[in-house]
């Protein structure tokens, strides 16, 4: 009966996101209270021919796979190539030339593309730039924490949702202002990116690092907030994996638990495993489910209709998702740009 119920809900739901389209709302909610869209590896060329692109996809999430180049000391762009470019971001540093440049370029010319699209969509709906550091960050040749905050604000400045925002002047961690549910609204948002960090496959694969990427941040944040420097820190580690229970507890000693309010994981094992996923919207923390096709019953991870696209978010939503990714990019501006309300 609980099943019949709440696929009642869901179905009522998902008529009223077909009846409702984009970011329309009565009223604006706060980013913590929605659920919406995201575009996995929304660098490659064959889901968007340009990274401005995805940028006009009208998605919530766009997703770059990043290395540190320790050879060259750069950060690269790319799937499965360390030493080289492999992408959808070109060399345009201005709305005029975007659309038209030669593509492969790295992470700085991705920042540069998102700088130029800005300057055409000032108001734009808030964007999470999920970022996988492929091979982790590398410290000892100038590829660190430290120099990937400075990249980003020097290529986006204020147009970055940081840490600091979060916090403003009443909180001493992410943790604390979360479970305050002091998260500005959608509309307060607009024009903002705000850059999510996780664990590269690469990195968790190799038996020498034990230091990933979510940890790392993670203490760089706690560092800078000691030294009174939390405004320089541009991104928000998350924490990988769907699990129950607070993730935290076993992943992280206590010192930097209260810096990670991104969680990070398959849709599927959430929702599947039984999880308490109401942990997540009672906090306020921002839940990102992945290959939310994947979840029973299953919809093509491609090219789904727009109906079982609406379907999907608000299952998802129900289940206390923030935002929901899948390989969806072929989908017009109108389903990508999508928002629920999040249970």
């Amino acid at each position: 009966m609980r099943v019949v119920r709440r696929w009642a809900a869901l179905l009522g739901a998902a008529a009223m996101l077909m009846a409702v389209p984009g970011n329309a709302q009565a009223a604006s909610p706060k980013f913590s209270e929605t659920t919406a869209i995201g575009t996995h590896n929304a660098y490659d060329k064959a889901k968007y021919t340009y990274w401005a692109q995805a940028l006009d996809s009208g998605a919530s999430l766009l997703e770059l796979d990043v290395y540190a180049d320790s050879l060259s000391r750069r950060w690269r762009v790319s799937h499965s190539n360390p030493l080289g470019n492999d992408n959808n971001c070109e060399k345009a540093a201005t709305p005029s030339e975007l659309y038209s440049k030669s593509r492969n370029q790295d992470l700085g010319s991705c920042l540069d593309n998102m700088a130029a699209w800005q300057q055409l969509h000032p108001d734009h709906a808030p964007v999470v730039v999920k970022v996988e550091m492929k091979v982790g960050f590398n410290n000892n040749v100038g590829l660190g924490p430290d120099e990937f905050d400075t990249l980003v604000s020097r290529k986006l400045g204020g147009s970055v949702f940081r840490p600091a925002d979060l916090l403003g002047s009443s909180y001493s961690t992410l943790d604390a202002a979360a479970k305050a549910n002091a998260w500005p609204t959608r509309d307060a948002m607009r024009g903002k990116f705000l850059f999510e960090l996780i664990p590269g496959t690469v990195e968790q694969q190799n038996p020498f690092d034990h230091y990933w990427t979510d940890e790392e941040y993670g203490d760089h944040l706690r560092d800078l907030y000691a030294a009174g420097n939390i405004s320089a820190a541009q991104a928000f580690p998350a924490v990988l994996g769907a699990a129950g229970g607070d993730p935290r507890t076993a992943r992280y000693d206590s010192s930097i638990r209260p810096w990670f309010v991104f969680f990070d994981g398959d849709a599927a094992s959430y929702v599947n495993n039984g999880y308490d996923t109401s942990f997540y919207s009672a906090n306020h923390y921002i839940l990102i489910m992945t290959d939310a096709a994947g979840v029973s019953p299953a919809i093509s991870s491609t090219a789904p209709t727009d109906a079982e696209v609406a379907a999907r978010l608000a299952l998802l939503a129900a289940d206390h998702a923030s935002l929901i990714t899948s390989d969806w990019a072929s989908k017009p501006a109108s389903v990508l740009s999508s928002v629920a309300a999040r249970s």
